[in-house]
């Protein structure tokens, strides 16, 4: 299940806390890969979305890059704990976890919709309050901060928030079927979508000036093509765009392709 369900780990791998990160960071490859990486790739997922959506990342990727997954509040393990639904705190929460893993070389972060708006308010974060230079951003299937407007989703009925995602297509429906496992993904969808709906860019601070990096899906009418190009906006050093066919999901039918062009990218 690649979705926003928060609870189960994947039976072929239990995850680890990545050092020093306490509950916000997991890894899925295997623990002998952290000593001979180059880079740390920080991964976010979408709204209602989990670390284990990024699984997979380590096998495609080389253990060059430590592969490191971001688990938000109210899902998984840490399905008790209560969502965050303000963007200023949850970059601040990811930010200060992320921060350490520079000590053990470059730093690069990786966020998918709602979780590229987090990876982006992070990155102005660790340059502003910790002293950390990411090496890249790479940002998927989301128009640049500037055109991130205010929506009403997250006070709609579980069954509308449902639909939603089905549209979107990266959630298992056979999560969205079942009455009970909705209504335990639900709350950190909601919270989710609340965040990146009230979510307003702060032109504060600058654009950054590390190099940006933006995907998008074809076929994603959430992402038009023609704005893409203005995350260049948002930063001082280069920023290309690439598309896939598909999408809103399209990485999932696109990741080895995604992936080795994210991987040439942060060692060449």
């Amino acid at each position: 299940m690649h979705s926003t369900s928060p609870h189960p780990t994947p039976p072929n791998g239990t995850p680890t806390p990545a050092s020093g990160a306490g509950r916000w960071l997991r890894r899925y490859g295997p623990p002998s890969t952290t000593g001979e990486a180059e880079a740390a790739l920080v991964c976010l997922p979408h709204a209602g979305g989990a670390p284990t959506f990024f699984r997979d990342w380590p096998a495609l990727l080389t253990p060059a890059l430590d592969v490191v997954a971001v688990c938000y509040p109210g899902r998984q393990d840490r399905f008790d704990e209560p969502c965050i639904t303000d963007m200023t705190v949850m970059a601040g929460e990811v930010a200060a976890a992320v921060a350490p893993l520079v000590d053990r070389g470059p730093l690069a972060l990786f966020g998918h919709s709602m979780g590229a708006a987090v990876a982006y308010e992070a990155a102005r974060l660790l340059q502003s309050r910790h002293g950390v230079r990411p090496a890249h951003l790479f940002v998927s299937g989301l128009v640049p901060p500037h055109r991130i407007f205010p929506g009403t989703r997250h006070r709609k009925s579980d069954a509308a928030l449902a639909a939603d995602l089905r549209e979107q297509g990266g959630t298992d429906v056979q999560v969205l079927a079942d009455e009970e496992l909705r209504a335990l993904v639900m709350p950190a969808v909601r919270a989710d979508y609340q965040l990146i709906e009230t979510y307003r860019h702060a032109p504060a601070g600058g654009p950054l000036d590390i190099p940006i990096t933006a995907y998008y899906g074809q076929d994603d009418a959430r992402t038009p093509a023609a704005t893409m190009p203005d995350w260049r906006l948002h930063t001082h050093a280069p920023t290309e765009t690439r598309s896939f066919p598909g999408g809103h999901f399209y990485l999932q039918h696109h990741l080895s392709d995604l992936t080795t062009d994210i991987r040439e990218r942060l060692l060449a």
